[in-house]
């Protein structure tokens, strides 16, 4: 069911599942032709206790992007440690472009140091390197970092995995048991934690800009609310229980605002609530359905979807009022917009007859593009380095999230392992 629709049953009681602990297992359904050549060695050194290598997972990272072409394990030359240690010819048969070696050394008790080069085999010379202490616990996330160093000195984009992802799970669907689980997990599927569960409806969870909370929309109560959760303390508060529709919360750039949708003055509208004063400005008004809105970077300007063309259609208003301007006219459908760190690309869902795909659009030209391939694909956001765009489709009768670079050449599938996933919001850096 795509978003904007989801208005027309805002007051109706639903059901979906949950999952707590299943896990996002992603595959690569389509790569770039001619991906960066690259190989990680196994890091030299004192061994620990954790269930990964770092150079697993930064070669996992790596291969999963679809950015990169990451040699076999077993078809590395060389189990070197250091650059002096490479012999180039034997590397030149590879056909690898340049490769990430590694040393771990134990400092004391649980703590190590995790030493990492980065060469570039066809010019002979070292492109990055660092030291990063670590403990056991630590692991993934050192190697997300490396992961991320290495992806931005070869692609020259911010690396985004050690960023994460929230998402509404489902288990038990049709059953007695059903339930819905407001999720949070790394960018790779794993370290999956529950920060909402309830037996009735959860949407719209939206990361606030410094990544400490999530706001979303639930109907514990049997109506929708939205609440602010903090994800490390764990405490929640209601912001908004007007009567009618509460929906769709849109954290503003600073974090001191939330755009949502409201019906309780008619038909449902755009306002902006003043999260510490609890203060609400109304921005649209008419009989027409205004809802999904979502703030360009400068703070200034608000997108949204309204049917007050007959369909849905995105338009965009200054934050201080005034006349809503239509942005898209490609299609009898265009909804549940997310914009580009940068502000110069907006996704969004459209169907042109041919089903619901996610589509992206270039603000300034207005060109658009389609860059999915499903038919119920919905809920677009963008990676914070806009390299991507994670949403909600159907695959073989379940629920799955789905990602695609920006220019449409990178696929990816991201399946739990139990239950559907609806619902992604990806995080903003840490």
């Amino acid at each position: 069911m795509n978003n904007f629709f989801k208005l027309l049953i805002a007051l109706v009681f639903l059901t979906i599942g949950q999952s707590a602990q299943a896990v996002l297992e992603i595959e690569i359904t389509q790569g770039i032709e001619g991906a960066l050549p690259i190989a990680v060695v196994p890091f030299a050194g004192d061994t620990y206790g954790a269930p990964e290598a770092v150079e697993t997972i930064v070669r996992n990272d790596l291969g999963r992007s679809g950015f990169f072409d990451v040699l076999d394990k077993q078809s590395i030359p060389q189990l070197v440690s250091s650059p002096s240690q490479l012999n180039f010819q034997v590397w030149r048969n590879t056909g690898v472009e340049s490769v990430l070696l590694g040393k771990i050394t134990q400092t004391s008790g649980d703590q190590y140091r995790i030493e990492f080069q980065l060469i570039d085999l066809i010019r002979k010379k070292r492109i990055l390197g660092n030291v990063i202490p670590a403990s056991t616990k630590d692991v993934r996330k050192v190697g997300h970092k490396i992961s991320d160093l290495v992806f931005e000195a070869l692609t020259g984009i911010r690396g985004a995995f050690s960023t994460r992802v929230a998402y509404v799970s489902t288990i038990n669907k049709g059953t007695a048991n059903q339930k819905y689980v407001l999720q949070i997990a790394d960018a790779d599927g794993y370290n999956a934690r529950t920060i909402f569960s309830s037996s009735k409806q959860i949407l719209s969870p939206s990361w606030s800009p410094d990544g400490s909370r999530l706001a979303y929309v639930s109907f514990e109560s049997g109506n929708s609310a939205i609440y602010i959760q903090d994800i490390i303390q764990g405490t929640r508060a209601k912001v908004s229980a007007k009567k009618g529709i509460n929906s769709a919360p849109s954290w503003s750039p600073d974090g001191r605002h939330l755009a949502l949708t409201l019906s309780a003055g008619g038909s449902p509208d755009i306002y902006i609530l003043n999260i510490a004063a609890k203060k609400l400005k109304r921005l649209t008004s008419g009989p027409s359905i205004d809802t999904e809105p979502a703030w360009m970077p400068d703070g200034r300007t608000l997108l949204f979807t309204s049917d007050r063309s007959g369909g849905p259609q995105i338009y965009q208003v200054s934050v201080n009022g005034g006349k809503a301007q239509r942005l898209t006219f490609d299609g009898k459908y265009n909804a549940a917009t997310d914009v580009s760190p940068d502000g110069k690309y907006i996704t969004f869902v459209n169907n042109s007859g041919n089903g619901f795909r996610i589509a992206i659009m270039d603000t300034q030209s207005k060109a658009m593009r389609i860059i999915s391939d499903g038919h119920l694909d919905e809920s677009p956001s963008f990676a914070p380095n806009g390299s991507m765009i994670m949403y909600a489709t159907a695959d073989q009768g379940r629920g799955v999230l789905a990602a695609v670079s920006a220019d449409g050449r990178v696929k990816q599938k991201l399946r739990l392992t139990e239950g559907d996933v609806r619902e992604p919001s990806w995080s903003p850096f840490r």
